[in-house]
């Protein structure tokens, strides 16, 4: 297990010392404080991001040890400063219609007018995340070639509504103009322009990973290694946007616990680290392949995240809540999972029995 957290470990030690210094430095005598919330901030993302872990070893089986490795090294850099840090600014400086540098020095020295920023651009943030979410979780279960069903009663039947060309991206938009009905008249628009971009961004990803998976073979003979790379770049990416529609919810929600920038993206970066070191174990381990129903637990858990994060840009969701729903879909998925390996291996030693009084 150390080869696998050891880089967590090293990442929530230096990150506790960042946070008990920054705090002392802004206001001596909260260092402890800060590393307090640092570290609650850090189990609220594993929490929030466990379903996230599965999914990235779905597609990270698929991918090469370079681009594995890439995944924790490259994949943190940009989670990190990337997603905790810089896109909050970015999004604020955008509706806020500030410069950046601008936005970054009202982060670092007045939290409570960023906060203010932020909570303004709360629902196009969420809506965005929500609508890529939507289209992720719809296109896993709307898929008539997967023959293994979770919840058979509700699955079966959906596999087979792929047969309707287009439904996902119609439900995608019945559900946006659902949302965009409910918020206040000045967020209509920026919910409408943001849930577009998330769906958007989602069929030009999924679309760019179908093409090069369709073409590979036929491609290889002619550019050999060059495909694996390219395949590897587009997942990359992919994984990459998942990550960043998964730690919206936290981003926002870890305001909630502390106004702090800084505070906030050393806890976020210290469960992001977590999850990416348990993505890799999945990985390795061939968990998924052991506990089948794990990845249709962790879709169930997506949709549950893409509703209630729709839902929270009308009435505020607790990250408790989402975080518990996502964690028991995924308990109950794999409890589903080594009762149904049990049942396999009773009828196995039945079928051994039998022939061999036979």
């Amino acid at each position: 297990m150390l080869k696998y957290f050891l880089g967590s470990y090293i990442v929530t030690a230096a990150g506790l010392i960042g946070a008990y210094l920054w705090g002392n430095h802004t206001h001596p005598g909260s260092g402890l404080t800060c590393v307090f919330i640092a570290l609650v901030l850090g189990v609220l993302e594993v929490s929030l991001s466990f379903d996230n872990a599965v999914v990235n070893a779905m597609k990270l089986e698929k991918m090469s040890e370079k681009w594995r490795h890439r995944f924790i090294t490259w994949g943190i850099a940009i989670a990190v400063f990337g997603m905790r840090f810089l896109f909050p600014i970015l999004v604020v400086a955008i509706f806020a219609k500030l410069s950046m540098l601008e936005v970054l020095k009202i982060a670092t020295t007045n939290a409570d007018k960023y906060a203010y920023y932020l909570h303004q651009t709360h629902a196009p943030i969420v809506t965005f995340g929500g609508l890529f979410l939507v289209m992720l979780f719809l296109n896993y279960f709307f898929n008539h070639k997967k023959d293994v069903h979770w919840i058979r009663i509700v699955e079966a039947p959906l596999a087979h509504l792929d047969h309707l060309k287009g439904i996902e991206i119609v439900l995608a938009l019945f559900m946006l103009l659902t949302t965009q009905y409910f918020v206040s008249a000045e967020q209509k628009l920026p919910v409408m322009i943001a849930g577009i971009a998330g769906i958007i961004t989602y069929l030009l990803i999924e679309g760019f990973t179908h093409y090069l998976e369709r073409h590979e073979e036929m491609r290889l003979a002619a550019c050999e290694g060059k495909q694996i790379a390219c395949t590897g770049l587009i997942s990359f990416i992919y994984l990459e946007l998942i990550d960043a529609s998964f730690s919206l919810d936290g981003v926002l929600g870890a305001f909630a616990l502390s106004k702090d920038i800084i505070i906030i993206t050393i806890g976020l970066s210290i469960g992001a680290m977590f999850v990416r070191s348990l993505t890799i174990l999945l990985v390795e381990k061939k968990t998924l392949a052991q506990f089948v129903y794990l990845e249709h637990g962790a879709h169930w858990a997506i949709g549950a995240l893409a509703g209630l994060m729709l839902i929270s840009t009308v009435k505020e969701v607790p990250e408790v809540i989402t975080g518990l729903i996502g964690l028991g879909f995924i308990v109950a998925a794999f409890i589903s999972s080594v009762m149904r390996n049990k049942k396999m291996e009773n009828l196995i030693a039945e079928e051994e029995k039998e022939s061999n009084n036979a």
